[in-house]
Order: structure tokens, then sequence, then C-alpha cells
């Protein structure tokens, strides 16, 4: 058996809203729970939501997806009013990066949880794509 990521814990100050929040925007089947964690099942591996009151680290999530599949979430950022940028950083807001001759967007979730969306892997359009990702001029 190959080895895969099964699940990874998330805080959310609201687990329920947190989980919609997540599925709506990726277009995902609704959240399931099980026990004191709200589910969401992206691909393989899930996201296992948890509600704290203490203070949330924020940590990263990037989801790979079709174009079509961009079209459709980057559709819902944009319905909803919510700021996007073309880098982590926050330096490029409004954009989208097309890194790897692909397309990216960062974004929020509810907890402060940076999301980023993209249509190309990191690295996958090597030093000859028109838009070479900026990690591998370092």
């Amino acid at each position: 058996m190959a080895i895969s990521l099964n699940h990874t814990i998330v805080h959310a100050r609201d687990k329920e809203a947190t989980a919609r929040f997540l599925t709506e925007i990726l277009g995902l089947p609704p959240h399931r729970t099980l026990a004191h964690f709200a589910v969401v099942q992206v691909g393989d591996t899930s996201l296992d939501l948890i509600e704290t009151q203490a203070p949330i680290a924020s940590r990263h999530f990037a989801f790979l997806a079709s174009e079509a599949e961009f079209d459709a979430i980057f559709a819902r950022i944009t319905a909803r009013g919510l700021p996007y940028w073309a880098d982590p950083f926050h330096r490029e807001p409004g954009a989208v990066n097309h890194w790897d001759d692909g397309r990216g967007v960062y974004f929020d979730d509810p907890n402060g949880h940076l999301l980023e969306v993209i249509t190309r892997s990191y690295g996958s359009g090597g030093l000859d794509a028109e838009n070479v990702n900026p990690l591998l001029l370092r």
C-alpha cells in the first residue's frame, strides 16, 4: 500500500460554519460529523475541524483543481466579495498568479488560515514555462 495523508486536524472558532465555508467555496459535498469533528472530505484526505477558544495559529492549505474547478471556485470567491491575492504574502491584492503556466489564488478562511487554489503543482512548468514559478528562481 502506498502511504498517503489520511486526515489533518484543523482548529476553528466555529467548526460547522468553517466546514460550510470550505464545502461551499470549494464545491465539495457537505461535511459530516464524526464525534467532536466536522469532517470535510477533500479527495482521499479529510480536514477534521475541531473547535477551540485558544489562539489559532494560521496554517496554509493548498488545493489542486482543474481549470474548470478553478473557474467555479474563483467565481464563488468573487461572488462573496472575499479578498484574494496572487501571492501568499498578500502583496498582490485582487490578482491571480499564472505560475507554472497555470492559475493560482490565495484567500483566507474565517479563522485566518491561508487557503490556496492552484491548477498546476509547484514547479510543474519547469524553467521553460512562460510564467516560471518564483520558487524555482531562488
